[in-house]
């Protein structure tokens, strides 16, 4: 069952149960993942790495809308906690610290530097963002990435 089938069942459920905040919230992600596919320059079915890449910006942007609403505005802030509450059901498990470091070390490997510096990053994150994308925060890999040339 793709994750189009999978948003779109969960919808159906609620309309069933008539819970029209969930509805709403799951309509937007359906939305996002069918444009999505529609954009598609080959004109295929949306692959699961690119259904959870979608799932991750609409989470994000949720998340901004909630960071960045004003404190008076709590309308705002409670319909954006629900959406994400919402869109994590359907968001892939981010990869831990240690896995993300095991994917950096084997990049290392794959590059044949044994200690990074600064001058190797463009380098390391070619290679690296690819193997990553979708799995895990692009700020955490640079931040761990970072750490890693200092010590």
């Amino acid at each position: 069952m793709s994750r189009i089938d999978e948003v779109r069942a969960a919808m159906v459920e609620a309309m069933k149960s008539k819970d029209k905040k969930r509805k709403d919230s799951l309509s937007m992600l359906l939305a996002a993942l069918k444009n999505f596919e529609i954009d598609k320059k080959d004109h295929t079915p949306i692959t699961e790495e690119e259904a959870d890449a979608v799932v991750k910006k609409e989470l994000k942007q949720s998340q901004e809308t909630y960071d960045t609403a004003p404190a008076d505005r709590d309308d705002i802030r409670e319909e954006a906690g629900f959406r994400i509450s919402v869109y994590k059901e359907f968001a892939p498990e981010d990869m831990s610290e240690d896995q993300i470091k095991e994917v950096i070390l084997s990049v290392l490997k794959e590059l044949e530097i044994e200690t990074p510096s600064p001058a190797d990053k463009g380098k390391i994150m070619k290679a690296l963002m690819p193997k990553v994308k979708g799995k895990a925060d692009g700020k955490v890999v640079n931040e761990l990435l970072a750490a890693m040339m200092k010590s």
